[in-house]
């Protein structure tokens, strides 16, 4: 697949595997209000397992990222994007969410979705509203969940899988 990246002031935004640092992303993530505590190979899976961008200063280090949960062709659930305090308030996090939602895949989807505790204005001005109508979203919230596997390692899932006849 063609990278896709953009450029602005010797920022670089790419989705090249090549291009994430497991460890800053794991420092930024672990003390975010959304996943507090999420062990590395977790950050590893998901970036892994997602349409993930990541955000390079001039330098090249890593400072930042975003990550679609994508078919690429009919809903993306747009997640975790951070940047690190130290290149805050200069714009990045905005040009980072609106070089993403630029994307002809993106544009293509009927839906996208986030959660946000606190960003809900850099959000709208790209078009994102509160849900039209929640009573039709549902979830399953399992906060803590970093904090009890480590305790607890499998057992969630064995007793998902005994559940259904494992």
């Amino acid at each position: 697949m063609q990278e896709n990246s953009f450029e602005r002031n010797g920022y670089r935004i790419t989705d090249q595997r090549s291009a994430f640092d497991l460890a800053a992303a794991h420092r930024l993530l672990s003390t975010s209000y959304w996943s507090p505590g999420i062990p590395p190979e977790t950050v590893a899976k998901a970036a892994a397992n997602a349409w993930t961008f990541c955000l390079l200063a001039p330098d090249g280090a890593f400072v930042g990222m975003a990550r679609f949960v994508t078919d690429r062709a009919t809903f993306a659930y747009l997640a975790d994007v951070i940047i690190d305090p130290a290149h805050r308030g200069h714009g990045l996090g905005k040009w980072l969410v609106e070089c993403l939602h630029s994307l002809p895949e993106i544009l293509a989807c009927r839906r996208l979705m986030l959660m946000t505790a606190d960003a809900q204005p850099l959000y709208a001005r790209i078009g994102y509203t509160p849900l039209k109508s929640p009573e039709r979203a549902m979830e399953v919230a399992r906060p803590g969940i970093y904090s009890q596997a480590a305790s607890t390692p499998g057992a969630e899932a064995a007793m998902d899988r005994a559940a259904c006849g494992d």
